[in-house]
């Protein structure tokens, strides 16, 4: 199953972490506190923040999209007026703060949770204490995995019956938006 990934929530969501970190931040340790904010929302209300699409790499979990962002050139006109390409240590830093239209109340809340509970971990810490830790993470052996979104929900201890409701109203959610794209075409 596909989510539509969303470039502007995911951008305001990087935003807002940027600003806890001052604006600035090494993009691998970004990309780990998206994943984990993502995994906690999905366990916690059914549905992913950025609705990235999620894979196992070698330093663990991350939002796919988002690193393609961040590394590749690629067209990515919300992110880049908002976030710069690496740069020295390969940090990041707000070019400006995003609006935060997209997120609600209830993710901004969550984005600070996981701001708190692991901002000030370096990112080798969250790597190999938190990511490598996740029972959903599995050794890619120098590539990388995908992660479903199942496998989130089993390892964070949801049962069968939750896992198909979630899945059933993110397809639902999926179709809905996919009628409305073709609509506008």
């Amino acid at each position: 199953m596909f989510l539509r990934f969303d470039e502007t929530k995911a951008t305001q969501a990087a935003s807002f972490l940027l600003s806890l970190r001052g604006g600035r931040m090494h993009y691998i340790k970004l990309i780990k506190l998206l994943y984990l904010a993502d995994r906690a929302a999905l366990l916690k209300w059914g549905a992913p923040i950025t609705k990235d699409r999620f894979v196992s790499m070698s330093h663990g979990p991350v939002v796919s999209n988002i690193l393609d962002l961040i590394t590749k050139k690629i067209n990515k006109p919300v992110w880049a007026e908002f976030i710069s390409e690496p740069l020295g240590d390969d940090e990041i830093e707000l070019r400006r703060e995003a609006p935060t239209d997209r997120l609600s109340k209830a993710e901004e809340n969550l984005l600070r949770e996981i701001f708190t509970q692991f901002g000030h971990r370096n990112r080798w810490d969250i790597i190999n204490n938190v990511m490598h830790k996740l029972p959903e993470w599995k050794d890619p052996q120098g590539s990388s995995i995908p992660i479903k979104i199942r496998e989130i929900l089993e390892a964070g201890g949801e049962d069968e019956k939750e896992i198909r409701a979630v899945l059933n109203e993110l397809r639902a959610t999926s179709d809905a938006e996919e009628a409305l794209s073709n609509a506008k075409c």
